[in-house]
Parts: C-alpha cells; structure tokens; sequence
C-alpha cells in the first residue's frame, strides 16, 4: 500500500536556479478513472463550492487553483487544514500575499463570478498533521457571498452520516491519477462506507491509520470514484447538507483504499464560535 497522500498540490512550488518560484508537476497517483467517473457541474447548480487560488504559488493557467473550500456563512469558507501548510504552499500562510477563493466561476481559464480576499485563516486547534486528524481550517473572506451560496452543515447524529447514504464529492482536481487537473468543477457519486472498511484499509503504519472520531470514510467498493490531488479541502455532501472535506487516501479511485475526509460533525467542535 502506498503512504497516505493528502489531495492538495503537495510539493507544488520549488526554489529553481535563477530564484524564480516556479510550480511543479504534484505526485503522481497510482492510474485510477477518478473524475471520468463522475460529471460536470455548473457554479450555479453548486454555489457553495469555491476554489481556494494563489497566482503567486501556483501560476495563472487556471487562476491560481490548488485546493476546494466550501461555504458555510457568508464570510465563512471551511477547507482542509493541510491545504495551508508549507507542504502545500511552500512557505507559511502568512506569506502568501494573495490568498482568495473563487466563487461563481464556471471555467477557472475564464473571468466570471468573484474572487474574494481572505482576511484571516484558523486552523483547528486539533489539527495533527501527521495523524491527518481534525484537518480543519476556517477562512474569514474580506466581503460577504450571498446567502444562496451557504450549505447546512450535517450535525452529530444526522442520519446523512448513515453507512450506504449517496453522496458527492466536488473538486478541480486531477482527473485520471496522471497530472490531468480540471478547469471546470466535476462531481463525482460515492457512497459513505462504514468506519470499519476504513479501518480495514488504514490501519496504521506506512498506509496512515483512520480515525472514526474525526474522520469519514467514502467512495466505491468496485473503484473508478474517488477525489484526487488538487480536490483537498472540497465539499463531501450527502442530502443536501456537507457531512465531509477532501482530506487524504492511498491513490486515487482504488476500490481497496477508499478516500478519507474530515468529519464535520467532529470538526465543528473544534472552531464553536468562530464560525
């Protein structure tokens, strides 16, 4: 089994020769139909997706994308806490002097929707990064989406959390497992599984280990649906409310290694009254 990947553009940026910041090719996955799995969605039909954006680290091409985040207040976006990490970013968030998310906007290549600044960025104060654990970060923006963009978040208890429940996942993320990230937003159908299948797949060691108590487990027992890299921190939702966020698998699509993602109902806990 591979060692866990979390789904941003890890390693994204590197210091080249002349000291310009130039980004490179993210780690390539095992091969798996991930998004072809899946379809195309307009902005409009999924308002409460952004796409977390940084010219500066990732270039232009497609706006700066390296990351997803989802809308829960108007100036309020979750997304994964990894996202913000040098890991990701190649120096601290703080550093990162043009951090926006881009709402509304159906192709990334193209102009449309809003670009919003974000003012202010909390990790969860029980983020481990190496335990993959309560990976949670909330974004405070500069001005206010419209109400329409927000999505209810599914609380202890819902039964959206229930073991065979359909549900979505979203992202800009790499498409095939080979580099191939999208410029449009895709959805892909998984299913949530129970805990004990991904326990089963991460058990600790080199493979990652999951924990039930801050994590959710979701995708295909035949393989082919799945987040990737670049899908980090998008929305996982199932009835219509948000019950998960990208956070990281082992490859991509493997019907043996399902895709973990941040519980929200545990989450949640850890930023009460910041939100």
């Amino acid at each position: 089994m591979r060692c866990p990947i979390a789904r941003a553009l890890a390693g994204a940026l590197a210091l080249v020769a002349t000291g310009v910041l130039a980004p490179l090719a993210a780690p390539t996955p095992a091969a798996a139909d991930v998004i072809i799995g899946g379809r195309p969605v307009r902005s409009a039909d999924a308002p409460w997706v952004v796409a977390l954006s940084s010219r500066d680290r990732f270039g232009g091409m497609r706006a700066g994308q390296f990351c997803g985040g989802v809308v829960v207040a108007p100036t309020k976006v979750l997304t994964a806490a990894h996202c913000l990490g040098p890991d990701v970013l190649g120096t601290e968030v703080e550093e990162v002097r043009d951090l926006r998310v881009i709402a509304g906007r159906d192709d990334l290549r193209g102009a449309g929707g809003k670009e919003i600044a974000v003012l202010e960025v909390l990790i969860a104060p029980g983020y481990d990064q190496g335990a993959n654990t309560t990976d949670l970060a909330v974004l405070t923006l500069s001005s206010a989406l419209p109400a329409d963009h927000v999505i209810e978040t599914a609380r202890a208890g819902d039964d959206a959390y229930t073991a065979g429940t359909q549900a979505e996942v979203y992202g800009w993320g790499d498409t095939t497992g080979g580099g191939d990230y999208a410029s449009t937003l895709r959805a892909v159908p998984v299913t949530v599984l129970p805990d004990e299948t991904c326990v089963h797949a991460y058990p600790g060691g080199a493979g990652g280990r999951y924990e039930a108590s801050t994590m959710l487990c979701a995708g295909d027992t035949r393989g082919g649906h799945d987040a990737c890299q670049g899908d980090s921190g998008g929305p996982l939702v199932a009835r219509g409310r948000l019950i998960g966020l990208v956070s990281w698998g082992s490859g991509c699509g493997r019907a043996d290694s399902p895709g973990v993602y941040t519980r929200i109902s545990a989450a949640l806990g850890s930023v009460a009254g910041r939100l």
